[in-house]
């Protein structure tokens, strides 16, 4: 299975009304569209949040309205955080605000390093008994606050939501939000003379000007094994503590390839041939590339449609030189994020089942319209796995 996290988007005006993945040479993929199954999925559920949490647990054959309790929940998992009674758990990105206005959710990107050493700067200033803060993977961190369940609450807007937008309007509202508010707020006494802010701005990058609290979730939910669910033994790849959050919950072994990272310095041929190597002892491998995503919330049409080339020069072409035996693959952006809106939308997305017992179905390019035009359409996206499976 793999997922181009992100991949899917809406048409663009400037581009003579093609998407992003309409735009990008793909010959593999559009390969494997002409001899497979090209089809439209919902992978979130109407009326829940259009997040990775949810697509990709509908993505990995899990329904998100039964065991969908929030994506700080699984992140934490991934991290070893314990979390009890009492306690709530929130995602703590690293943002740079600049005249009031949200500059970027992620500061312009923060190496692992970097997030490290700002937030133990922040437990170190703002933590105590009943609030702690946990380093992550690069701009993504956990908060865990202990005895203000009303947090859990709070109306709190992701940051990747409000691009170039007033951050006063955004901030955290309603019950428990005056705690969020002031360790925001507190924050940014912390990274004003930061070391790591100087070294920043000595190379030209932007400086972390504050936390940014949201995505609560009050407990870590249980998934029924993979295995038993299935019967496979399964593993994935991903740089992102989400998704190695959701296969540690569901028993899927993860896979520590080195030089994967959420951004344009993914190594892709290490992750295509990491994963590949992995279906000798697995049934199944899970190869998620975040790169698209990431520059879909940039706003960069560019770095979205290398992204998207990359992952078809370098990780798919590995799957069409696979000299195992017979593979079947599943090939679908988790949700859209159009440039339009740098955020994620909840619209269907094309998927690609390719393999023995999948039959071609007509299509002619791994694209948004294309898959739209063909009419297959699957509501429940979190049976698509049991179809890779032939079920």
């Amino acid at each position: 299975m793999l997922v181009i996290d992100g991949a899917a988007g809406w048409p663009l005006p400037e581009h003579g009304g093609k998407t992003c993945l309409e735009l990008a040479h793909v010959p593999n993929l559009d390969r494997l569209a002409r001899e497979g199954v090209l089809g439209l999925v919902r992978t979130v559920p109407q009326g829940m949040e259009p997040s990775s949490a949810c697509a990709c647990m509908s993505v990995l054959g899990y329904d998100p309205t039964v065991y969908y309790r929030g994506r700080s929940a699984i992140e934490a998992k991934s991290m070893g955080i314990h979390i009890d009674e009492g306690e709530v758990l929130f995602r703590c990105n690293l943002v740079a605000v600049e005249d009031g206005k949200m500059l970027s959710y992620c500061s312009g990107g923060v190496s692992s390093d970097e997030g490290r050493a700002l937030i133990a700067a922040v437990e170190e200033s703002l933590g105590s008994n009943t609030i702690r803060f946990y380093p992550g993977v690069g701009y993504r961190h956990i908060c865990r606050i202990t005895g203000r369940e009303d947090t859990l609450l709070a109306t709190c807007t992701p940051p990747h939501d409000i691009p170039d937008k007033p951050i006063a309007e955004f901030m955290p509202q309603g019950s428990g939000s005056d705690l969020l508010n002031d360790l925001m707020q507190r924050s940014k006494d912390v990274f004003w003379e930061h070391p790591v802010n100087i070294e920043r701005k000595s190379r030209g990058n932007m400086p972390v000007t504050m936390i940014w609290l949201f995505w609560s979730s009050g407990q870590i939910p249980d998934l029924p094994l993979f295995r038993e669910r299935y019967g496979l033994d399964a593993a994935m790849t991903s740089a992102i503590d989400l998704l190695r959050g959701l296969a540690k919950m569901a028993g899927i072994d993860t896979l520590d390839i080195p030089g994967v990272t959420d951004g344009p310095d993914n190594d892709y041929a290490a992750q295509g041939a990491g994963a590949i190597e992995a279906l000798k002892n697995h049934d199944l491998v899970v190869i998620h590339v975040e790169p698209p995503d990431e520059a879909g919330h940039a706003g960069s049409i560019d770095d979205k449609i290398e992204a998207i080339q990359r992952v078809d020069r370098e990780v798919v072409s590995r799957l069409l030189s696979w000299e195992g035996d017979v593979i079947r693959a599943l090939i679908m952006p988790d949700h859209a994020t159009p440039i339009a809106v740098r955020t994620h939308t909840p619209e269907p997305v094309p998927f690609l089942l390719w393999g023995p017992g999948f039959d071609a179905n007509g299509a002619k390019r791994f694209t948004e319209a294309e898959a739209k035009k063909i009419g297959f359409f699957i509501e429940k996206g979190y049976t698509i796995m049991a179809r890779l499976m032939g079920a």
